[in-house]
């Protein structure tokens, strides 16, 4: 059955431990940190990345120290927590404030308060967990050891996107057949005797994600033709019309949590025009940027390559979304955008990337293809398959 594939989320700890235990050997000194603890909600996927707890909007507390993973999760959310969190889940004082319980679980661990003692956190640690921590006699100090090991997966969380994956390609390619099959009637696009919009495609994409054990998570695109401001599709409720730019990308989110990431441009029934040439522009410049993909590589080298290509052919490179800027390269995982960006960060192996250029013009539309892949040891893998093609296919 569609899904079945899918793995169960990754239940990951070492990155994170290599990246402290390397932070605290260069720190060294007699105020080494006893321990680490953070605090969020649902939506902090630092904390989903340590606990793979699928907790509320709520916040909660992890805390790590000596050998022991210990999770406050939250009022009503202990069963579920000891269901998917792989250490110690304190029940006690489940109504007081997690800052407050994370200091009750440092005092045990350390048979007493420590006065001396120096706590680690991410600097996103809200600022009442803080002062809880700092009333109970821990000096805090942040740390980026969560986000160092996020920016590489390992072999679970790989196979968990690959799954995913999968899944937002298949959709992609059900979209591709919609369009095959669609019918061209006074320059309009008709799908089984119904105009077809970019909205209707758009559920249809979502509809199929469904299908296959994944959701769009609100990630799902669909612009076809002139763009706003912000470069999404101008009347997104009209009929798709014969020859336009049709821009899908999907971020598909999988049971286990990570995303995918697949981007595509599609025309039916196009003459060569402005949309061809930005797809051709867009083709080389993708081929350009996975070019420079290996390890040691900062992110923004594969940008830059990706921008320098698009403009060679006359295209002014990137383009605006509603949900910012159309970023040419990011990192895939517990988010649908993350690091490494392009912004001073260098490749590694095990890093998951979506490299995907565009064009954009307000008269006459988007134009943008992507690829996902892992970096490797001496290059790049791709992550899913298939061959993208501008002119829809029928039957994939």
């Amino acid at each position: 059955m569609p899904g079945d594939d899918l793995p169960e989320r990754p239940r990951i700890d070492d990155g994170f431990v290599e990246n402290l235990l390397t932070e605290l050997d260069e720190r060294g000194g007699s105020d080494d940190p006893v321990g680490f603890v953070a605090v969020g909600d649902g939506s902090d996927a630092d904390l989903e990345y340590l606990t793979g707890f699928d907790g509320p909007e709520r916040e909660y507390a992890f805390v790590r120290v000596a050998d022991e993973r210990v999770l406050c999760a939250p009022e009503g959310y202990t069963e579920r927590a000891r269901r998917q969190f792989d250490g110690r889940v304190a029940t006690e004082s489940l109504r007081a404030p997690p800052g407050e319980r994370a200091a009750a679980v440092l005092d045990d661990a350390l048979t007493g308060p420590n006065a001396d003692a120096v706590v680690l956190t991410p600097a996103t640690i809200p600022h009442d967990a803080a002062v809880y921590l700092e009333r109970a006699g821990y000096g805090l100090r942040s740390t980026n050891a969560v986000r160092a090991a996020r920016a590489t997966k390992s072999a679970d969380e790989r196979g968990a996107i690959r799954a995913v994956q999968r899944a937002g390609i298949g959709a992609v390619r059900h979209a591709e057949s919609i369009l095959a099959a669609a019918d061209v009637a006074d320059g309009g696009l008709r799908w089984r005797d119904e105009p077809l919009t970019a909205e209707r495609l758009r559920r249809e994409i979502d509809a199929d994600l469904a299908r296959r054990g994944v959701r769009g998570a609100g990630n799902t695109v669909v612009s076809a033709g002139a763009t706003t401001p912000d470069g999404d599709a101008s009347e997104p409720e009209s009929a798709i019309r014969r020859a336009e730019p049709i821009r899908i990308e999907v971020a598909p989110q999988g049971p286990h949590g990570y995303h995918g990431a697949c981007a595509r441009t599609f025309a039916v029934d196009s003459d060569g025009g402005w949309e061809r040439r930005a797809y051709v522009a867009v083709e080389a410049a993708l081929d350009a940027a996975l070019g420079e993909v290996e390890p040691g590589v900062d992110a923004a080298t594969v940008a830059r390559e990706a921008d320098a290509e698009v403009a060679a052919f006359g295209f002014d490179p990137g383009g605006q979304s509603a949900r910012g800027p159309l970023a040419t390269v990011h990192g895939i995982g517990l988010s649908a955008r993350e690091r490494p960006f392009a912004s001073g960060a260098e490749l590694r192996p095990g890093t998951v990337l979506a490299v995907a250029p565009s064009v954009v013009d307000p008269d006459e539309g988007c134009v943008r293809l992507g690829a996902a892949v892992v970096v490797t040891e001496d290059g790049y893998e791709t992550v899913g398959d298939g061959e993208p093609s501008f002119a829809p296919r029928r039957g994939k």
